[in-house]
């Protein structure tokens, strides 16, 4: 039996955010906020903070702006599962083979976007979970105003400026700072993918057709 392209999306969607909830729950039950221990060295470390629910640890606005943070989450995640199910369905025939455009050459919507789409999506409703239902789960906070669980820490660089150097001089210089979880990272990967490697998704879907071309014109 063969499996559609939305299905193997959708496993993908559902392994990822699957991913996110048991290192935030391992991270939620077992640690106090603040603890942290090395993974490798000092430059990767899980390191256990909760914030109101913007990526990377950001704030937005309050309690207000904490409501308009999770309706935006759930308005966002709405409209790109219907984009990838769109998307998905008009990259594949109904016997499951891709589809083509009018001049029968070239599928009309490449894999690799669709993944990438994906990833942002898993990383949404990842995060959306959080702010949904951990509130009401470990018993803080009503519906839609839960904190989102991160820990992921890679400080790579941390040392102290020199004190010659003007305005900066004997203060700290750290790099990377902010903290992050799976789902943080699953929304920043699907987002550089698509920028980097969308154009050669389209050029390398787009081969068959010139090479046909090409040989039409000879």
């Amino acid at each position: 039996m063969k499996v559609s392209k939305g299905t193997k999306l959708f496993a993908l969607g559902v392994l990822l955010v699957v991913i996110d909830q048991i290192m935030k729950i391992l991270v939620k039950t077992n640690m106090q906020i603040g603890e942290h221990f090395n993974v490798i060295g000092n430059w990767f470390q899980i390191f256990f903070i909760e914030n109101e629910g913007m990526a990377f640890g950001m704030k937005f606005g309050g309690m207000a702006g904490k409501f308009c943070l999770s309706l935006f989450r759930i308005i966002l995640f709405g409209l790109l599962f219907w984009w990838i199910s769109s998307l998905s369905r008009k990259s594949v025939t109904p016997d499951g083979d891709k589809a083509l455009l009018p001049d029968g050459k070239t599928p009309v919507v490449p894999t690799g976007v669709l993944v990438g789409l994906t990833l942002i999506a898993a990383g949404a409703m990842g995060n959306l979970i959080d702010c949904l239902f951990y509130g009401l789960i470990f018993d803080y906070a009503p519906f839609m105003f839960g904190r989102v669980v991160d820990m992921l820490y890679f400080p790579l660089i941390d040392t102290i400026w020199p004190t010659w150097m003007p305005f900066v001089g004997g203060e700290r210089f750290l790099f990377f700072a902010p903290i992050f979880n799976f789902a943080d990272s699953c929304v920043t990967v699907g987002a550089i993918y698509l920028l980097i490697f969308q154009y050669s998704f389209f050029m390398r879907e787009d081969a068959p057709r010139t090479k046909d071309k090409n040989a039409a014109a000879e």
